[in-house]
């Protein structure tokens, strides 16, 4: 998931922005959903993205944050889920003297 967002620590990281890429791999019990063929007995993707968009509007400082932060609402708002791998990605952060294609934080939540 791609997105525009103020976080950093940085004060003009609040102003300017940047560009952020999110990457999820949820744990799910999907044997219903495989029999059935209905989004009702699995987790909806599209609902999925609109909870992570909603946690990534809020500002943070920390990537780390906003990992745990986006982890947290998902186990919370989608009982289906039991675990959450999720990958925090800022591109080009502003690190003067220093060309950085990206920076992350990798949390697993079982």
């Amino acid at each position: 998931m791609h997105f525009f967002a103020c976080h950093g620590v940085l004060p003009q990281e609040a102003v300017v922005g940047n560009e952020f890429v999110v990457s999820l791999t949820l744990g799910v019990d999907v044997s219903r959903a495989m029999q059935t063929d209905d989004v009702a007995d699995t987790v909806n993707y599209a609902e999925v993205y609109q909870a992570v968009k909603a946690e990534m509007r809020q500002r943070s400082q920390l990537l780390e944050h906003v990992a745990a932060r986006i982890a947290h609402r998902l186990l919370h708002d989608f009982p289906q889920i039991h675990s959450v791998d999720i990958v925090v990605e800022k591109l080009n952060p502003p690190i003067p003297g220093a060309q950085i294609h990206s920076s992350a934080v990798h949390l697993l939540l079982p």
